[in-house]
Order: structure tokens, then C-alpha cells, then sequence
């Protein structure tokens, strides 16, 4: 199906706004992202039935929502799910208008337009996206940066991402002894709570997985409801399983969606592990963008972020295949981040493990330096590191 014509204009502006994850436990999820991720918290919201902290790293901003009473969906998701991203939100500067042109191309109803009071967005509406998750359409001028979601209330310290900002958060909302038993509050301080040295950016892509079948009709739905462009197609073959995968992104370039399915021509594998795990369709991974992808996981892995691992005969070869100086080299090796090119220029990039209790959600952090696709030689060395430790053949990095 080719992009629609009649879409594109009222959604062209496209952004994501944030990310909401819904989660089962809030105090150890947002201590988790503070303590490992050095995410800020920078706003607090909720209701009768729910609780949610924002938090935000760099151009970042993640929401955290836990169910409160069986009344808010995030009760029903985490009982099906477990924790996981339930609304990608796409910021625009006119909610109506985009709402309205996708619903007349097809995009299913969750949530119609409605205007709110405060320094949050003005209108917000939602469309569900595939499985569970939703995304919300939330209005905002485009030269104002990021924000927080509707009926949110800054924390003290919101302007101060690099500081005592987050640590000032985490006892405004009670969390300061909500970690691990083995880290103390007084272990938690500002150099450890601040993103000084970790240094992500944004959020580069969403990986999703789908069940088999529904890659087609989701690049269709993206395509006719949103004006997304579908960007890049590829077979990944690991051992004896294979999975088929396409790229779609807003018409901004700035919402970029890898969507997965297994291909049932193939052995069952790693996304047919998630997508029972996950009991259906949803996000496996997010993408973290990074200036410096080795000064990001080095760290990262000091304050307890686990990489998986890559053979040391990898960077054998790539040096033969990729214009590396030494140093960059050993660099890579030593981190285990791996390294593509284009004709725009390189790429670098590594996989988290998953924590996850149903081992399926983790996380990716990735440097361009110039390169705009995904790094076709190593799409499969990163699924190999996935399925590899999903088998329990490999030993984590640290």
C-alpha cells in the first residue's frame, strides 16, 4: 500500500512526545531507571486509580504508570504483559487535525480529542497503535521543548537534569530507599543520579514484535492511518530460525518503528518466544541514541547495565570490512559494541540483557555518525547475541 497522500500533511509533524511504560511495581521501576539509566525525575501525576512518575534523560521522557485499582489498563496489561510500553506518544502542533486525518484513514479510535487546563499539553486524543499499545496525540507549540503529559506536576529540580535535581525527585516522591536491598540511599548521590558521562540522547527507534501475519497489515496501517514511509525491508537468518522485518517512519523522520515477525517458514525462535511470553504483540526494544556509544556502555555498565556479549572473532573481520583507526578498534572490542557503515557513514550499536522477568523488553543504545540505515551486517550479530544468551551459551558482559 503506498503512504497516503491525504495523511501526510495534518500529520507530517509528527514527533514522539514520550514513552509510557506501564508497570507492576513504580517505586523499583523508577529507582531502576534512575539508579542504572541516570534518569531525572521530573514530574508526577495520578489519580484514584493509578500512580505515575515522568522521568527524562536527555530529549528522553519516560512515564511510569502503576495501577492502583483493577479500574486503569494498566492493571489488566501488566496481569497479561508484565511491565512494558503501552502508549508511544507523537507530539503535534494541532491534535485535532491529526486526529481527524487519521481517523478518516483508517486509525481505530481510543481516546477522541480533549483540551486541558495547566502548563501540560492543551489537547490530547489517542489511536491505538498494534497489540496493547496506543499513542497518544498530544499538542504542543513546536519550538517548546520537552514537556510533561497532561495533569502532570513538575518536581523540584526539573531544570537541573545534571544535578542534585534527580536525586531532590526521588525523596520528593519517597523513593529514596525504594532500591535494592544492596544499594543504600546514601550510595545514590548526585554523580550517581545525574546523566553526566552516560550521555543518551533520544530515542533513535521502537523495535516491535508482531505475531506472524501481521507485519503486512501493520506497515498497511501506518502507511494509510499515520503517513509513515516504509524505509527499509530485511530476512534475518539466525542458525535454524529466520524472522522478516520492515522500517517504517513518520513523514518528520523523527518516529522511526522496526517491526518485527517471526517467519514461519522457519524453527520457532526468539520472537515467537516473545510473543508468547509477552502474550502477543509489542515493544521488544527501545533504541537509545548516544554522541559516543562506547563512552555510553562503559558508563552505563559502571553503574550495573549488562551488555550482551560479541565474539572476539567479529572484530577479527571488521577491520577488514569497516576503515577503523586502532584505538576505535580496541575500543569496540573492549565494550563489545559493534560497528556498520553505509554510504552516509557508520554506525555503532549494542543490545542490553533483558531483566525482564519474562526476559522479553530491553534496551539498545546506538551511535550514527552519519549512517541512516540499521546496520545490515549487524542485524544479525545482534540477534545472534540475543539468541545466544536466551539459551544460556554465552556469558554476560559487564
Amino acid at each position: 500500500m503506498r503512504n497516503s497522500p491525504k495523511a501526510a500533511e495534518p500529520l507530517a509533524d509528527l514527533a514522539i512526545d514520550y514513552v509510557e511504560l506501564y508497570v507492576e511495581n513504580l517505586d523499583s521501576s523508577a529507582f531502576q531507571w534512575v539508579d542504572r539509566y541516570a534518569f531525572t525525575i521530573v514530574g508526577s501525576g495520578g489519580s484514584a486509580d493509578h500512580r505515575s512518575l515522568a522521568l527524562r534523560h536527555g530529549r528522553i521522557t519516560l512515564v511510569l504508570t502503576q495501577a492502583t485499582s483493577d479500574r486503569h489498563p494498566a492493571s489488566a496489561y501488566v496481569l497479561s504483559h508484565g511491565d512494558g510500553v503501552a502508549d508511544i506518544a507523537l507530539r503535534t502542533a494541532d491534535v485535532r487535525a491529526a486526529f481527524e486525518a487519521a481517523v478518516a484513514n483508517g486509525a481505530v479510535v481510543h481516546r477522541r480529542p480533549a483540551r486541558h487546563t495547566g502548563d501540560g499539553p492543551s489537547v490530547t486524543a489517542a489511536v491505538h497503535g498494534f497489540g496493547d499499545v496506543v499513542h497518544t496525540l498530544v499538542e504542543r507549540a513546536p519550538d517548546t521543548g520537552p514537556g510533561l503529559p497532561a495533569g502532570f506536576v513538575p518536581m523540584d529540580g526539573e531544570e537541573r537534569p545534571d544535578g542534585p535535581g534527580a536525586e531532590a525527585g526521588l525523596a520528593e516522591v519517597g523513593l529514596a530507599g525504594a532500591g535494592p536491598a544492596e544499594v543504600s540511599p546514601t550510595e545514590v548521590g548526585p554523580a550517581r543520579v545525574g546523566p553526566a558521562g552516560v550521555g543518551l540522547l533520544d530515542i533513535d527507534h521502537i523495535a516491535v514484535c508482531l505475531g506472524t501475519g501481521g507485519l503486512g497489515p501493520a506497515v498497511a496501517y501506518y502507511q494509510q492511518a499515520l503517513g509513515f514511509r516504509d524505509v527499509f525491508a530485511e530476512h534475518i537468518v539466525v542458525g535454524a530460525q529466520a524472522m522478516h522485518s520492515k522500517v517504517v517512519q513518520s513523514p518528520s523522520g523523527t518516529v522511526t518503528l522496526t517491526l518485527i515477525e517471526p517467519d514461519d517458514t522457519a524453527l520457532p525462535g526468539q520472537i515467537d518466544e516473545f510473543l508468547k511470553s509477552h502474550q502477543g504483540s509489542g515493544v521488544q526494544h527501545l533504541a537509545f541514541s548516544s554522541h559516543d556509544a562506547v563512552g555510553s556502555v562503559r558508563a552505563l555498565s559502571d553503574r550495573g547495565v549488562t551488555f550482551l556479549s560479541t565474539p572476539d572473532a567479529y572484530y577479527d573481520l571488521l577491520g577488514e570490512r569497516i576503515d577503523l583507526s586502532p584505538r576505535r578498534l580496541a575500543d569496540l572490542r573492549a565494550t563489545g559494541v559493534l560497528a556498520d557503515e553505509d554510504h552516509d557513514g557508520q554506525l555503532f550499536q549494542i543490545f542490553t540483557a533483558s531483566t525482564h522477568p519474562r526476559h522479553t523488553l530491553f534496551y539498545e543504545v546506538i551511535e550514527r555518525q552519519g549512517a541512516q540505515t540499521f546496520g545490515s551486517a549487524n542485524i544479525k550479530a545482534l540477534y545472534e547475541a540475543v539468541e545466544l544468551e536466551r539459551t544460556g551459551q554465552r556469558d554476560f558482559r559487564r
